[in-house]
């Protein structure tokens, strides 16, 4: 026999699946979502019905065609982006393709799991971690979802994984964005906000893997020493506070104990810690805010044996932007702390 076409390939297990009674009436698909031993089967589908499990779980031979079929129709789009990728174990919605899509190892994000407020910024829970930043849009003559319909797809997903629908938005009506958060096998937790617009054919996505316990760590204090050396200054996004608050999240320790070492190997620097925030809200209360964290890293360093005299502090608000305002990546990036070598 000669090699199948693709065609063929994908074929003969849908074939084989069709003649043992074991096609599904919808369109689904498994993905190892937390790790080899826990798989989420994502409803992405036209109705809500699961997938029966049980009948997968009979046959490892089935299963194992299943695997190969939905590993096959998950494939990348011809119309994706060149150099775009999607989420790892977040399968995308049937009908889209990738736009553009950026990772970062260690990133930050403000989720609205409290909602909007009057402007439309985001208000709840800043969380750090590994990030994934990616925009889908519908094909051409594909068939289009109603935002409901996207919503709902992942509050299954996410509910199959132990997790589920934190907040929607609006909580009636037509959604226009929805959080999920569920649990990793590691102690730690997957994030994920979906904003829909353009009528429900483009789809964003903002995830956040979260990790338990340990963090990596966004600076050494080699690395910090040789930014100093270097440039006079370095720019921390480590260093993480409560939601418009000065009180530092412990999540930050990690960082503030390079620094620390920092300063103690090298008994001769003196450092300005200067605060700055992103630009929502409004001025005066931005320069407080960024004054007072700067203030509390301060504070942490001398509880921990610095010498107060080689250090100071000052808050810039949001008068030195580093990045765009009108994202939230950009926000991100601008809410920092800054070591400055005086």
């Amino acid at each position: 026999m000669g090699n199948l076409p693709p065609c063929g390939i994908l074929a003969a297990p849908l074939y084989a699946l069709w003649v043992f009674g074991l096609f599904p009436t919808n369109t689904a698909v498994l993905d190892a979502a937390n790790g080899s031993k826990n798989t989420l089967l994502r409803n992405v589908s036209y109705k809500y019905e699961e997938f029966p499990l049980r009948i997968l779980n009979r046959s490892p031979f089935v299963l194992l065609l299943f695997l190969f079929v939905t590993t096959a129709l998950a494939a990348s789009d011809p119309n994706d982006t060149e150099g775009t990728a999607d989420h790892p174990e977040v399968t995308r919605f049937p009908g889209f393709h990738l736009d553009s899509s950026e990772m970062n190892d260690y990133n930050e994000f403000r989720f609205a799991s409290e909602g909007f407020d009057d402007s439309g910024e985001p208000k709840g829970e800043v969380k750090a971690g590994k990030y994934w930043h990616i925009f889908y849009w519908l094909n051409e003559g594909a068939r289009k979802p109603s935002a409901i319909e996207l919503v709902r797809n992942y509050e299954n997903a996410f509910k199959k994984a132990g997790g589920g629908l934190v907040i929607r938005h609006p909580p009636s009506g037509e959604p226009e964005s929805a959080v999920y958060r569920m649990p990793q096998p590691n102690g730690g937790e997957r994030w994920m906000q979906i904003n829909i617009s353009a009528g429900g054919e483009r789809l964003e996505m903002n995830i956040v893997d979260v990790g338990a316990m340990t963090q990596k760590v966004e600076f050494s204090a080699d690395e910090i020493a040789d930014a100093l050396n270097k440039n006079g200054y370095i720019a921390l996004t480590g260093i993480l506070f409560d939601t418009g608050k000065a009180t530092i999240k412990s999540e930050s320790e990690p960082l503030l104990n390079e620094i620390i070492a920092l300063l103690k190997n090298d008994k001769s620097l003196k450092l300005s810690v200067e605060g700055h925030t992103d630009n929502v809200g409004d001025k005066r209360t931005n320069e407080e805010l960024s004054k007072k964290r700067a203030e509390s890293v301060v504070k942490y360093l001398t509880g921990n044996g610095i010498d107060s005299k080689r250090l100071k502090f000052d808050g810039k608000g949001d008068s030195m932007p580093v990045a765009d305002n009108r994202s939230e990546n950009g926000r991100a990036k601008n809410r920092r702390v800054e070591l400055v070598k005086f």
